[in-house]
């Protein structure tokens, strides 16, 4: 088996991975970005066919590209965003192979290096020797099914939200949707708008205000210091891992999602799932909690943009009124389930919006703590020569989006850098 040698292998070929070889190309280093499909795969291949990102289209330039198109306040398509790293790779002249997945990372004979095996889509090995390692494959590998899962009865389809595409695709019938984070509230926006009856499970999810006072929240985060936030500044630890809050892209300027704004049009809500028995699905009584617990995290973050622009001296307009942010009111009603009985309900399909686990099983290397996840500071593994970039809160708050990426791969790239002087 023939054996390539090269200075850096980047692992994933998506905005981390394309984004930190630009920078080791720009030092001279020799590359290669590994990637297991098509650039930018897990967009394609985990969203579903009305999904658009998150962060408006000036957050999402790469490096050395900022976004340059006529609307910088709308939304891109997930397929939009993996044409641009296409355009991206070809534009810099990147060295991606595409189709290779990484099976293993390890010490090379010698010791001193790292062998990097592959195995291409036609079934080939492929192997490469190099100094420095570079794990761009984010955190959305495995899909993490509940263990209740087990317990549906036969006859319901069960799909996880990297599987599902589109409301016309699922069975006749009801829909349950179980998980109330971003994901899960998107989803259940996509199945009403078809038409379709959808329960939601939901659970303490945050939600932040799309739009307010003229600008994207997102907008406001960048001049009031948010994204910036270091890691090591945070003195909560549950920050860092806080459920994505309720947001969408779908719209012209996106839109405020809340639970309570779903109930109003027709979603039926139901607690945090709890227990299957037969055809019987029970659920908390946490309904309202859940709700008010979301509010309070939109209030907060209203709150702290009406103080900045005070304190800045701002012109700002009045904020417009947005019916989904607002807040349950004492004496509003909302009409919400702990039992539902799937056959009479008819319900076809269960979507679990459960969240996915990172599987790092292929590195045979110290470099995970007890957990699975990472292990690293500011991007750079415990183990010389392994490095992590595009993970949330790698560095920063904003390390887990396009926006941040810039920063993290150029620290990434110096680091390796001046290992590669030092050898």
């Amino acid at each position: 088996m023939s054996c390539i040698s090269v200075d850096v292998v980047v692992v994933g070929g998506g905005q981390a991975g394309l984004g930190t070889a630009y920078h080791l190309a720009r030092r001279g280093l020799d590359i290669v970005v590994l990637e297991r499909g098509r650039l930018g795969e897990t967009w394609l291949s985990q969203r579903w066919d009305s999904f658009a990102l998150n962060t408006p289209n000036w957050m999402n330039g790469l490096p050395g590209a900022p976004y340059e198109g006529p609307d910088p306040f709308g939304f891109m398509t997930h397929s939009d965003l993996a044409a641009s790293f296409e355009e991206y790779a070809e534009r810099f002249g990147l060295p991606v192979r595409i189709g290779v997945t990484v099976t293993r990372v390890g010490r090379s004979d010698g010791g001193g290096r790292y062998l990097v095996v592959g195995e291409m889509s036609e079934g080939e090995q492929l192997t490469y020797e190099t100094d420095s390692v570079v794990i761009a494959s984010g955190i959305l590998q495995s899909p993490r099914l509940p263990a209740v899962s087990s317990k549906i009865p036969d006859g319901v389809v069960q799909l996880h939200t990297g599987s599902y595409k589109a409301p016309d695709e699922l069975p006749d019938g009801a829909v349950l949707v179980v998980g109330g984070g971003q994901s899960g509230a998107q989803i259940v926006e996509d199945l009403h708008g078809a038409g379709r009856t959808v329960y939601f499970s939901i659970s303490k999810a945050p939600r932040l205000p799309r739009r307010y006072r003229g600008r994207d929240f997102m907008d406001w985060w960048l001049e009031m210091g948010l994204w910036d936030v270091e890691t090591d500044d945070v003195d909560d630890p549950t920050v860092l891992t806080t459920t994505n809050p309720l947001v969408s892209g779908v719209g012209p300027l996106g839109h405020s999602v809340s639970y309570q704004q779903l109930a109003r049009d027709g979603v039926q809500l139901m607690g945090r799932l709890e227990d299957v028995m037969g055809h019987e699905i029970t659920t908390d009584d946490g309904v309202l909690e859940y709700i008010r617990n979301a509010d309070a995290k939109s209030e907060e973050l209203r709150d702290k943009i009406d103080r900045f622009i005070e304190e800045q001296g701002l012109a700002a307009p009045q904020p417009d009124p947005d019916p989904a942010d607002r807040s349950l009111s004492e004496d509003e009603h909302v009409d919400y389930l702990t039992r539902l009985d799937l056959k009479e309900a008819d319900v076809g399909t269960i979507i679990w919006c459960t969240g996915f686990t990172a599987d790092f099983s292929w590195i045979d290397l110290p470099v995970t703590e007890t957990s699975g996840k990472p292990a690293h500071h500011n991007g750079e593994g415990p183990v010389p020569g392994i490095y992590f970039v595009g993970f949330p809160w790698l560095s920063k708050r904003k390390s887990g989006v396009v926006l941040g990426i810039d920063e993290d791969a150029r620290h990434i790239s110096e680091l390796i850098l001046q290992s590669h002087n030092t050898h």
